[in-house]
């Protein structure tokens, strides 16, 4: 696991709290933690595999369709 770091600056916990909070979303914490808040069926498990790679590949080459224009 990564580790996140935070500094606060001029005591400024409300800025500091926000980073963080973005790091967190950022490194997909929240999902993880989301998806293993309840027991998954297999079958949704590779449900869900297979609709997060759909979007991997749609994200991929809208990505390349842009640097050819």
């Amino acid at each position: 696991m990564k580790e996140i770091t935070v500094t606060v600056i001029d005591n400024d916990v409300e800025k500091a709290l926000r980073i963080l909070k973005k790091k967190i979303q950022n490194d997909g914490l929240f999902k993880r933690l989301k998806v293993k808040k309840h027991f998954e069926k297999p079958c949704q498990y590779r449900r869900r595999k297979m609709r997060e790679a759909m979007r991997r590949q749609r994200i991929a080459a809208s990505r390349s369709r842009r640097r050819r224009s």
